[in-house]
């Protein structure tokens, strides 16, 4: 007899494409989509930050309409903010929601969009107001308070960028700077460890430009100090990228003083090269980066560096390249993250002479394995050391300097257990349990 129960509807899902700030607004929308009951739904949080992260995103979708004929697709995040239109216009695609909505109660049902009865296109994030999301948010989006399988929290504190990088499509997606105020940022965080979370990281667009905007101008060392100090229960206190022109002065103090406070910074530096910099309409020479590297150690000498690179940015020549690649080596760097350049329309930088394909390509590869150069090199400093690891998942943690450690034996998820580094297979560090 055949069985005439209908399917139970499926939890929606949320695909991820691009940064970390991505990936915790996409826990806001699968808690958004929970709370409004949406189901059958597969919600695409896109990327912008290059052309590939663009195509990516568009093929997930198209890929996912053959394997799931029935399910309704949504496409929000930074590329459907500057392009909703191209996107509307994929037949696969039912709604386009802008980066200001995507969480927002409702949004994810449709109900009241009346752009072409199937489609809200949002309109462009020239200057947008801040939007905060539930009574005890930490910013646009609210700090997750359900511990579930995850290791770390994020509390999102800034979103934005007043500055105009010449490479960057960004500011079209995310709106000028906006800061939450200490107070929401303290909230969140004391809501999440709380919720067991060991470790909380402080996210945005433009991290260092926090404050900017709120009376008084605070800095973000200030509201550093103040999370540490009105959080005691927060075992761990991590930064996300954060840009090397903007390190204040009680953020130095606090590197030096708080031991809380992960020691590792990723800088958004892009370029080794002065007039590459120049030409990126950055706000910081190769020798500014270099004497604040020489500065924090000399704070706080276990901090360990990772880095943002572009190679073949439009006029890089082969001195501008090796001069990225000598900085690398130079600033003693554990962890680059390399980008190859890829022109962004409506970006000044796709409209000067651009480097060929081939070679740009050529660049990232000989950029990314001085990388892993530099990688194995950090690694060999750690061995002997006792960490303590956050275990991310089954046989893999991070320390506080954000080494990955692979190691055998039962932790539970979103625990720091300390480990002795015996070993690296030139990728991760190799940890055993320390007594």
């Amino acid at each position: 007899m055949a069985d005439d129960a209908p399917t139970a509807a499926r939890a929606a899902e949320v695909v991820t494409f691009g940064c970390r700030l991505n990936a915790h607004e996409s826990e806001a929308i699968r808690a958004r989509a929970a709370a409004d009951g949406v189901t059958d739904t597969i919600v695409f949080n896109t990327c912008a930050v290059t052309a590939e992260a663009v195509r990516q995103a568009r093929q997930a979708v198209r890929k996912a309409r053959r394997e799931q004929p029935g399910a309704r697709l949504i496409v929000t995040g930074c590329a459907a903010q500057i392009d909703p239109v191209s996107f509307a216009a994929m037949p696969e695609v039912d709604l386009v929601l802008g980066n200001a909505e995507k969480a927002a109660p409702g949004a994810l049902t449709g109900r009241g969009q009346r752009v072409g009865d199937i489609f809200a296109v949002p309109p462009p994030l020239a200057s947008p107001s801040p939007v905060v999301v539930g009574e005890a948010a930490a910013g646009v989006f609210p700090a997750v308070g359900d511990r579930g399988p995850r290791a770390r929290a994020y509390v999102e504190v800034q979103n934005g960028c007043d500055h105009r990088c010449t490479f960057c499509i960004i500011p079209f997606g995310r709106g000028n700077a906006r800061s939450v105020p200490a107070e929401g940022v303290v909230a969140g965080a004391r809501r999440l460890a709380a919720a067991g979370f060991a470790e909380v990281v402080l996210t945005g667009v433009d991290l260092t430009s926090w404050g900017a905007d709120l009376d008084g101008r605070p800095q973000l060392g200030g509201l550093v100090r103040r999370v540490l100090g009105e959080v005691p229960e927060l075992q761990r206190l991590r930064l996300s990228s954060i840009d090397a022109a903007e390190i204040d002065a009680e953020l130095m103090a606090c590197l030096a003083t708080e031991p809380r406070l992960a020691p590792h910074l990723h800088l958004s530096l892009q370029s080794g090269d002065d007039l590459i910099l120049k030409r990126m309409k950055r706000r910081h020479s190769a020798a500014d980066a270099l004497a604040l590297i020489a500065a924090v150690r000399a704070a706080r000498p276990d901090v360990a560096f990772g880095a943002d690179f572009i190679a073949g940015f439009p006029t890089e020549t082969d001195t501008a390249f090796a001069n990225t690649l000598a900085f690398a080596e130079t600033a003693g760097l554990a962890y680059l993250h390399v980008f190859p350049y890829s022109p962004r329309a409506g970006t000044p930088a796709a409209r000067m002479p651009q480097v060929a394909r081939d070679l740009v390509r050529e660049r990232a590869a000989r950029l990314r394995a001085v990388g892993e150069v530099l990688l194995r090199r950090h690694l060999e400093t750690r061995i002997g050391d006792v960490v303590g690891a956050l275990v991310e998942r089954r046989g893999r943690a991070r320390a506080a300097d954000f080494t990955e450690v692979a190691f055998d034996g039962p932790a539970a998820v979103g625990a720091i257990v300390p480990m002795r580094i015996v070993g690296h297979n030139g990728r991760q560090a190799e940890g055993a349990f320390a007594l």
